[in-house]
Parts: structure tokens; sequence; C-alpha cells
């Protein structure tokens, strides 16, 4: 089993608070995470999708008064929302840290529902797919997680046509079984079309608009469905940042299918060879790097991008919450070379630090302040600053 970097950070919460919220899109791994973190200590595991399971909380509070003495956790949360008064009873009553580890598919619902009676109770954190330092090898090749994602059925199949196969399997039960419980119905193969237009125009700018003409709905239908793959963590907005200048700048947000392999088996992207002869490939790679970079954040950075109307841009610019600042352009190119936008940009944020990620393993500055680094390199660069 790959050894997920938050696992002592999640440890090491449920030793500080009475509740752990862990969220994210299903099969990343927060079941197997949860019951490897329950094997150290007395604990109860319940799957709110088994009617056997959810039979025992009949009587919620008695069934949950007899295990005070032992981390419970209950999976897929958000499908039983009236658990959570009672959950802030027990909590209140007890007051001792590490009772209740809960796991949900991320959604609005959960989110809002949680805040309102746990507050001041609980700690959230987010379990992302698979990232290139949990899956490092020594040959220091990402292609693999890169073309099948980080969802781990996937990134460890067999086979490429194994992996496709299980990430279409995959589209298919969200779009059919998960997505309809968090929102309203939604005809299955719509989405598809809209997710697939997502993935064909991965890291361009957001025009709504656009995307409702295409698909033959009103502005405010599109939003929805933008704002339902945010919510599930499919899908990332990535905010303008707007520096103090004069300059006309973008204030549209970028939009990426966060995982690759999602990216590539809504296109029929199966292998290298594929990838690498299909139009997106340049912005795959760019938002496969921005979700490693990100993940390795663990949100302790807020990640935007910045564009000038005139062109100039960076593709990924962390901000620290100090008010440090690292511009980050993304080149598929074993000889990637800054463009002048790159300079004038940089010129705007006035960045601590200044990268160029491209695929080769060396790390070489090109520039006084500009390294050249593999993802690999600075996700470990990021991870020792932070």
């Amino acid at each position: 089993m790959i050894h997920r970097r938050i696992t002592e950070e999640l440890q090491s919460r449920l030793k500080e608070v009475p509740a752990v919220v862990l969220l994210g899109p299903r099969q990343t791994g927060k079941t197997t995470l949860a019951l490897s973190v329950a094997d150290k200590c007395p604990s109860v595991y319940l799957d709110l999708e088994s009617e056997q399971d959810k039979a025992k909380l009949t009587e919620a509070e008695l069934y949950l008064g007899m295990h005070t003495d032992k981390l419970v956790i209950l999976d897929e949360i958000h499908r039983t929302p009236d658990l959570f008064p009672i959950l802030r009873g027990m909590i209140d009553r007890s007051r001792k840290p590490g009772m209740y580890l809960l796991l949900g598919s991320a959604s609005l619902e959960m989110l809002r529902q949680s805040g309102e009676t746990l507050a001041g109770r609980v700690s959230y954190m987010e379990l992302d797919p698979l990232d290139i330092l949990e899956t490092y090898t020594d040959d220091g090749n990402a292609d693999p997680l890169w073309l099948r994602g980080g969802f781990p059925d996937s990134y460890l199949s067999k086979s490429n046509e194994a992996s496709l196969r299980w990430r279409r399997d995959f589209i298919r039960s969200y779009l059919e079984r998960d997505i309809p419980q968090f929102g309203p119905r939604i005809p299955a193969e719509r989405l598809r079309r809209f997710w697939t237009m997502l993935a064909h125009n991965q890291g361009g700018l957001l025009n709504t608009a656009t995307l409702a003409r295409n698909m033959g709905v009103d502005v405010k239908t599109a939003s929805g469905y933008i704002d339902l793959l945010v919510d599930l963590l499919l899908v990332r907005r990535l905010q303008p940042w707007f520096a103090n200048t004069r300059k006309r700048l973008v204030k549209s947000p970028k939009v990426y299918v966060r995982d690759s392999g999602i990216v590539h088996g809504l296109l029929a992207i199966e292998n290298m060879e594929s990838l690498f002869s299909h139009p997106v490939v340049g912005m795959s790679w760019e938002g496969f790097v921005i979700e490693q970079l990100v993940s390795v954040t663990s949100g302790r950075a807020e990640p935007y991008f910045y564009r000038t109307s005139a062109g100039a841009e960076v593709d990924l610019l962390l901000v620290f919450p100090e008010g440090d600042k690292w511009a980050i352009e993304i080149k598929r190119s074993l000889s990637p070379k800054p463009g002048k936008g790159f300079f004038h940009s940089c010129d705007d944020i006035q960045p601590a630090k200044r990268f160029i990620v491209y695929p080769g393993r060396e790390k070489y500055p090109i520039d006084a302040d500009i390294l050249v680094i593999s993802p690999v390199d600075l996700c470990g660069e990021l991870k020792d600053f932070l």
C-alpha cells in the first residue's frame, strides 16, 4: 500500500480535536487511510452506504454512547446529515479528542450541515488523489502518474488498457449514481458532454456563456454544472491574482479538470503515444503540474494565475500566508526558455522565487533568479519550505 503523506497530520489532528472530517472525491483512498489509522487505536467502523450499518444507528445516540472509548469512523457521512446534531451533543458531553472520523465525498450540503452543527468541534482535511511525492520512483519518471492520474485503482492498474477501463467506469458511475445524490437530477449524458468539453478546453479561461451555448442550456444552468463539479473536487477554478498596477488584467478564472487521468479518460487517450499526438498534451501537462504543487501545499498556500490583457502571464502563482509569492512557469520542453511575458509579469508581482517546471530531471539556473526544475524536485522544495 502506498503511504499517504497526510497520514501523520491526520493522526495528529485526531489527538487535538473531537472530530475530523476527511473529504475527497470517491476512490481517492479515504476508507483505506481511515482504516490504517484505526489499526493503531480502539475503533469501530460504519459504512453508511450499508443498510446493515445504517440500521445500527436507528438509535444513534444509544449506539454511539456504547463506543465513547473508541474512535468511531463514519463513512459516507453526507448520506445521513441528521446525525450531525447527535454528534454535536455527544462531543459536548465528552469534549475529548479523537472521538469521530467522518468521511465523505465533498458536497456543499455536507459542509453546510457540519459547519452549522459542529462549529469549533471539527477539523477539515482533504485527501487528493495520489501525488508525485507519494508515487516517486528512482528513475524520476512521472509519465505513468500523468497518463493514468492519481486515483489509486487507476494508477496501480496492470496495464494502460485496464487503467483506462477503470477511469471510464469511474466516470460513468459518478455521472449515473454519485452526482445525482448531491444536487438536482441532471441527465448523465448531458453532464458527460459538459465534462468532456471542459477536458477539451483544459486550462482555458472560463466563458460560461460559450459553454452554455454549446450545450444548448442557459447560463445559469451551465454555471450550476461548473459549481457542482468544483464542489465535488473534480474541477478546479484557478482564480486570477490582481496586482496593484495600472495594467489591464484578465479577470476570468481558468478551469481545469483536476485529475489528468480523468482528462485522458474523457478524451479516450489510452497511452503516451496517443497523448503526445493529442492537441491537449500541453495543457494536460500544465494542469497535472499545477495539481501536484497545489496538493503538496495542503491548503497552506493560495494558488492563482496572473495574466495581463497584453498577454504577459504566470501559469501558477503560489501566495503564502506570510506574503511570499512563488512564480511558476510550466513548459513541456526539455530546453525551456521563459518568454518576455514571464519577465514582465514578475516585474509586476515581485515574487520571492521564480521557477520553470519542465519534464527533465536536471535542475539548473537559466537566469540570475530563475531555476529550471522538475515537478518532483519542486514539490520537494515546496514541502521542505512548508
